[in-house]
């Protein structure tokens, strides 16, 4: 292990999260991950994974291509096998973070109470509010995280979208494949950073609206 810092999922009632307010900074919305409402609510907002195409940071789709997605006029990407797999594998990995870090944590979705359009469907939240883990489960991330030691570039905006929605000081980033070595990184909130973000996002929100009528 190194240490240096998805399938049908629980109800967040698991840990005593009720629905509202866990922290002032958002609304946890009662929402189970992958069905269609949870589809047709993240559809209607700015999602963590969303961030680093509106960022310019995700080497594979641009702002362009997330536009045209969200406003309809693109091919929807259906996803690959290894992301179905990264999904699969997501609970053990979850129950390992767990283990390690002595932190139950459950799936939730989060609304910012600041910025309405602004969404998270993190991996795991403490039912206090004051942990939240990213868990990745494919191999091209694992190993470039072993490789190099941190967080791959272009997942920077995800993370700091997400600290920006709970108000946290940091978010773990957890990686974990069966018989490998996991990664566990802490990611500390850079403000400057949110704040650029969050300018970023609203135009690309107000665009979008914009185009929709």
């Amino acid at each position: 292990m190194v240490w240096e810092g998805g399938c049908r999922e629980a109800p967040l009632s698991r840990l005593g999260i009720k629905g509202r307010d866990v922290n002032t900074a958002y609304t946890v919305v009662n929402l189970q991950q992958g069905t269609t409402e949870w589809l047709e609510w993240r559809s209607n907002g700015i999602g963590a994974s969303d961030a680093p195409a509106i960022m310019g940071e995700n080497p594979w789709k641009s702002s362009a291509d997330l536009l045209s997605e969200k406003l309809g006029t693109a091919e929807q990407f259906e996803g690959s096998a290894a992301m179905a797999r990264g999904t699969a594998l997501e609970p053990e990995a979850r129950k390992r973070y767990e283990a390690i870090s002595k932190v139950r944590v459950t799936p939730a979705c989060l609304q910012s109470n600041k910025h309405k359009w602004q969404r998270a469907s993190v991996d795991g939240l403490a039912a206090n509010g004051s942990t939240v883990v990213e868990i990745k489960c494919g191999e091209s991330v694992h190993r470039k995280t072993v490789s190099s030691r941190q967080v791959p570039s272009y997942y920077i905006g995800q993370l700091q979208h997400i600290l920006a929605v709970t108000g946290l000081p940091g978010i773990d980033f957890f990686c974990w494949l069966p018989g490998l070595q996991e990664i566990h990184l802490r990611v500390e909130r850079d403000d400057p950073y949110i704040a650029r973000l969050i300018v970023t996002e609203q135009a690309f929100w107000q665009q979008l609206i914009k185009q929709k009528r």
